[in-house]
């Protein structure tokens, strides 16, 4: 027997359509959402497996009211229907790719397209002028294909952005050591590195190529470069899934040159190999019941999206036992119900994932009692934050979260939500 526990509004898969939708619950604590498109049949997809409690999980951060959306996302922009302000903005300079990934939201390689360095500059001082003074992801394509990307840099500095973060492969910073400190020295401040996992068949089943060492060469590029590194693994059933505590293992032994590890499960939009089945997705807590049962990380760590919709992600943040293991900094029975301003969440972005400056390590060792000083310390250089963004597909999104997203897209003069942008008719 199942509950309704919320009507929304969603999409036809087939066709986009914007259409009434519903989430329901069954006895075991399984959330579906179902809809269905007078011309292309009835559609129903899990967005939560019942692992973690639903309303615990939600309770005070959904929208009080369900609003109609029903101009979403065909004329989609930042709307007065919009509940939340632009905390990261991400800008396409290149739709070249030096590979062909099997999952991939921009469809990179697809064609030869990049804008000019000056109609990059004009987007910049739009976005700045649009979103005041945004974290902003410099994305493509593969952006490290460019080779004026550190112009590029410098420029969104001076033009007010207030953190530079470059989403990329890693090839190119592991391979070309002085075009990695071009770009520090421009003044980017976080790499968004794909990192999927531990072994190299990973690589080669979800990227085409045994990349795990280039990789980590192109942390230990950043590292000694002092640009704070988030790892970021695609989370696929039966390619990774089982090696999340090993991922989280390595990059407690790789800060704080690594400072996060930033999960993705699953969606399918733009490239990506057929139709899922219900067997193929990737729920939230899925997620976090993994890396609980795999790193022994207590699901009381997790705490919904600081001003994203609760269904939309999770954080989590730590400090590394030399010893081994997580110290858990967050718990979701402390975390404030109210959700936080764009600004609020930029800043607590950039104080987890930027590399801190150096200052002599503290002599005491790791203990329970230590001293405020070398809490302090141990915050900014021995500590590992792990985030996740469940991005929405045709099959299951759901225009509340639109209007709850602070992760935006630049395109052609207008601001849009990620999953709006990048919305993708099933194949």
């Amino acid at each position: 027997m199942e509950t309704p526990i919320r009507e929304i509004r969603s999409v036809c898969p087939v066709c986009l359509k914007n259409l009434p939708a519903v989430l329901l619950r069954d006895g075991t604590g399984r959330v579906s959402l179902e809809k269905s498109c007078p011309k292309h049949g009835r559609f129903r997809v899990p967005v939560w497996e019942g692992l973690l409690d639903w309303d615990a999980w939600t309770a005070g951060r959904l929208p009080l009211g369900a609003d109609e959306g029903l101009c979403c996302p065909e004329n989609c922009g930042i709307c007065a229907e919009h509940e939340i302000g632009t905390c990261c903005a991400l800008l396409e300079v290149t739709k070249r790719c030096n590979l062909h990934c099997r999952f991939c939201f921009a469809d990179g390689g697809a064609s030869e397209d990049e804008p000019s360095l000056n109609e990059l500059k004009t987007a910049i001082r739009d976005i700045v002028r649009q979103c005041g003074q945004p974290l902003l992801q410099l994305s493509g394509g593969e952006p490290t294909l460019r080779d004026d990307l550190d112009e590029l840099v410098r420029f969104a500095k001076e033009a007010g952005c207030s953190y530079v973060q470059l989403n990329t492969n890693g090839l190119r910073l592991a391979r070309e050591p002085d075009y990695a400190r071009r770009l520090a020295d421009a003044g980017l401040d976080i790499v968004f590195l794909q990192f999927d996992g531990t072994r190299n068949e990973i690589y080669e089943t979800l990227r085409g190529a045994p990349l795990l060492e280039v990789k980590e060469e192109a942390i230990r590029v950043c590292s000694e470069l002092r640009i704070g590194v988030t790892l970021v693994p695609t989370v696929v059933r039966g390619v990774n899934d089982g090696n999340l505590g090993e991922l989280i293992r390595l990059a407690c032994k790789l800060a704080p040159g690594v400072r996060g590890i930033h999960f993705q499960p699953v969606s399918w939009f733009g490239r990506c190999p057929g139709t899922p089945g219900e067997e193929d997705r990737y729920t939230l807590d899925r997620l976090m019941a993994d890396i609980s049962n795999q790193a022994g990380i207590p699901v009381e760590s997790f705490m919904p999206s600081r001003c994203d919709h609760p269904l939309c992600g999770f954080h989590a943040d730590f400090l590394i036992n030399p010893k081994g293991g997580l110290r858990p900094l967050s718990s979701i029975t402390h975390s404030s119900r109210s959700r936080g301003c764009a600004r609020d969440n930029r800043e607590y972005v950039a104080r987890h994932w930027r590399r801190a400056s150096e200052e002599p390590a503290p002599a005491e060792d790791f203990s329970e009692e230590m001293d405020f000083d070398t809490f302090l310390y141990r915050l900014r250089h021995e500590s590992l934050s792990l985030s996740a963004m469940a991005f929405q597909d045709a099959m299951n999104l759901n225009i509340e979260r639109l209007h709850s997203c602070s992760l935006h897209v630049y395109d052609r003069g207008k601001i849009k939500p990620f999953c709006a942008k990048y919305l993708t008719a099933i194949k």
